[in-house]
């Protein structure tokens, strides 16, 4: 399977926060792919208006929810991207976690049954990634779509996942950043930004895969265990993360600034850094 290209760095930001005009400004700082974070719609609306902002950035979902979404509304919306901007479209979808739906049964059979479902509505494994974390899933990733997207994961997650995922498939960890050189205000961005997913089983299971203990997820999250997720401080820490993602095999990471602000300074920061 021919990888697409998506560049070394990306950025991962909720639907609801990106527009065609920021759209093209990360662009134009060179990053490789938007990642439409939040669970877009079926419909890919939001996707179809940065493609159509842009010029040659590729447009990803990071990632469309199995359980909120019917493989074949969205399977049609993937088709009618892919054949107004081929390569530069690439379907991303997932589990979830179980505290988010009423229905949640079988994750790994859900998950196989949703990509049967594309399969047989036309959307082939090269046009599609797969949001990963367990060895399991990350398995079922190399062999049925593109490759792996995992969220909130650490570089070593990223060591061991590409171990199991092998050389060929894709690997896109989502990583955190927090651009601020004030220690304690940068730490409270971190931890506020952690608290929901301390919550959640499947992140809090890949914690303690990783090596963390309840000790290091209760109570807000240990420091350990929330410097290794969230990367704070300047320029040159944030890229130093990022590359440790790449050094340990990841192809591209997709960079989510944390904050209420304008996310272009520390993208532009990073970039910079990263040279």
């Amino acid at each position: 399977m021919t990888k697409i290209e998506l560049g070394r760095l990306g950025i991962w930001r909720p639907w609801n926060a990106l527009d065609p005009e920021l759209a093209k400004d990360v662009e134009d700082l060179g990053y490789g792919t938007i990642w439409i974070g939040g669970s877009p719609r079926g419909d890919l609306r939001i996707a179809e208006r940065l493609l159509a902002g842009t010029d040659r950035i590729v447009i990803a979902t990071g990632i469309v929810n199995m359980w909120a979404t019917p493989a074949e509304e969205v399977a049609a919306s993937t088709r009618r991207l892919r054949e107004a901007y081929g390569d530069r479209f690439l379907l991303g979808v997932g589990i979830g976690h179980p505290e988010a739906t009423r229905e949640y049964r079988s994750p790994y059979e859900t998950i196989v049954g949703y990509l049967d479902a594309l399969d047989a509505a036309g959307v082939p494994a090269e046009w599609r990634v797969l949001a990963a974390l367990g060895p399991k899933v990350l398995r079922l990733a190399a062999e049925r779509t593109a490759g792996a997207h995992p969220y909130f994961t650490t570089p070593e997650h990223t060591r061991e996942a590409r171990e199991t995922l092998g050389a060929g498939p894709l690997l896109v960890p989502e990583q955190k950043v927090v651009l601020d050189t004030d220690v304690a205000r940068a730490g409270a961005t971190a931890r506020e930004a952690a608290r929901m997913y301390l919550g959640l089983r499947n992140y809090v299971g890949n914690f303690k895969r990783l090596g963390f203990t309840d000790a290091d997820v209760a109570d807000g999250g240990g420091d350990a265990l929330i410097d290794a997720l969230i990367a704070q401080g300047d320029a040159a820490a944030l890229a130093a993360r990022v590359r440790g993602h790449l050094d340990a095999g990841a192809d591209q990471v997709a960079v989510q600034v944390l904050g209420d602000g304008d996310p272009r300074p520390a993208l532009r920061a990073i970039a910079e850094a990263l040279g």
